[in-house]
């Protein structure tokens, strides 16, 4: 079957150099022989079938473009709908989820703009990793800033490290990359893949990071910090009236080498 994206599109997403997923992959208004319908793509490598299951919960089989696992439907409509890919693979498992790409931008144009300034005094609560609910759908948005990164991926254990399965879109025109995955949770092991601009890939542990695995492993792990019970109330009660210029410190130190 020939998709209604080109060759050239399909394989720019296959093949994961594809500077902006969301211009191929998800739900788009296409024209076929002069009828207008709605496409829903999704590059599933895993797969040996996949559906569309619509807002009225019937299924819509799609068809296999290529032999490395892009899928598209067509249905006979021009307005938008809500809609999970169900996957099943080589091995019978079966999942239903959120498609990552039906989703519009989390991070406000505002964020965006002090995130590029580097003015943001709350950057942690914007970049790393977030369980959070968009449209009724429970998931983790993940953000990044990576300025001269050609292409960065989430990559975890729940897409087999493969870089090409979640590519993030570029936002705001300051190099910070974004994505929604549907259906992940704390606990979920993770790091960022980067296509640097000599084409070299990276594997990246979160920066904004809340935990990660501990050594030699180096992944980033999801978690939720709003559970954590704070005991230091002392010590915030004091520091407005401690003179630190005359107290003892302690000094730490990291090194950047030793970090993956």
């Amino acid at each position: 079957m020939v998709a209604t994206v080109s060759e050239d599109q399909v394989r720019c997403i296959v093949f994961a150099y594809h500077q902006d997923p969301f211009e191929v992959l998800g739900a788009h208004r296409v024209e076929v022989d002069g009828q207008k319908m709605v496409a829903v793509r999704a590059f599933l490598p895993e797969a040996r079938r996949a559906f569309v299951v619509d807002d009225a919960g019937q299924e819509h089989a799609m068809t296999r473009v290529n032999d490395h696992g892009f899928f598209e439907a067509l249905f006979e409509r021009d307005d938008f709908f809500k809609y999970q890919l169900k996957v099943q693979d080589h091995f019978g498992n079966e999942v239903t989820t959120a498609d990552p790409y039906a989703f519009l931008p989390v991070l406000s144009d505002f964020d965006l703009q002090l995130l590029g300034e580097g003015t943001h005094q709350q950057s942690y609560e914007k970049l790393g990793a977030h369980m959070i609910t968009v449209d009724g759908v429970e998931g983790v948005h993940f953000a990044v800033w990576a300025p001269n990164a050609k292409r960065v991926s989430v990559v975890g254990d729940f897409n087999g490290w493969d870089g090409r399965r979640n590519p993030m879109r570029v936002v705001g025109g300051f190099g910070i990359w974004e994505l929604f995955i549907p259906g992940l949770g704390e606990g979920t092991l993770y790091k960022f893949e980067v296509k640097g601009p000599f084409d070299r890939i990276y594997e990246k542990a979160d920066p904004h990071g809340y935990a990660a695995e501990l050594r030699p492993k180096t992944a980033s792990v999801v978690w939720d910090i709003n559970k954590h019970h704070w005991d230091d109330q002392e010590w915030m009660d004091g520091r407005a009236v401690t003179n630190y210029v005359r107290e003892p410190m302690s000094i730490y130190e990291v090194h950047l080498g030793s970090w993956r």
